[in-house]
C-alpha cells in the first residue's frame, strides 16, 4: 500500500513538470522582423496569433505556441530551414497543402520562421 501511494506520489509530482524550453533560439531581431512581416502580408486572416489581436483568422491551424507544435504541416520536422521552405511555398514543401505560396524572400521567410519559433507557452 506504501508502495502504491509513493508511486501516485512521484507520478503527480512528474505531471506539474514546467513546459520545456524552446527547442529553438531565435535571434530577437528576425523575430521582430517576422512578426512584422507576418502582419503585413495578412497571415492573420487564416491563422491565430498571440500577440497579433486581428484578425485572428481560423481557416489555418492556430499558430499560438507554435514552438510546441510538432511537424510542420503534420509531416515536415519543425527545423527552422523546413518552416521557413514552407512559409515560404507550402505547395512545394508539402505537396497538396492548401497554404499558398507567400511573396516572401528567402530572408524574410527565415525571420518568419523565427518570430513562429519564438511562439512558446510562456
Amino acid at each position: 500500500m506504501l508502495a502504491i501511494a509513493m508511486a501516485m506520489a512521484a507520478a503527480l509530482t512528474t505531471a506539474c513538470k514546467p513546459p520545456p524550453p524552446s527547442r529553438h533560439d531565435p535571434d530577437a531581431a528576425a523575430v521582430a522582423r517576422g512578426r512584422e512581416l507576418v502582419r503585413q502580408t495578412g497571415c492573420g486572416a487564416c491563422h491565430a496569433f498571440p500577440d497579433i489581436a486581428w484578425p485572428q483568422g481560423r481557416a489555418g491551424p492556430s499558430l499560438v505556441t507554435f514552438d510546441e507544435h510538432g511537424p510542420i504541416a503534420g509531416v515536415l520536422p519543425n527545423t527552422p530551414a523546413n518552416l521557413a521552405a514552407f512559409v515560404r511555398d507550402a505547395p512545394v514543401a508539402k505537396p497538396g497543402s492548401p497554404m499558398p505560396a507567400m511573396p516572401l524572400s528567402p530572408r524574410e521567410a527565415s525571420d518568419v520562421a523565427a518570430y513562429l519559433h519564438g511562439l512558446a507557452d510562456d
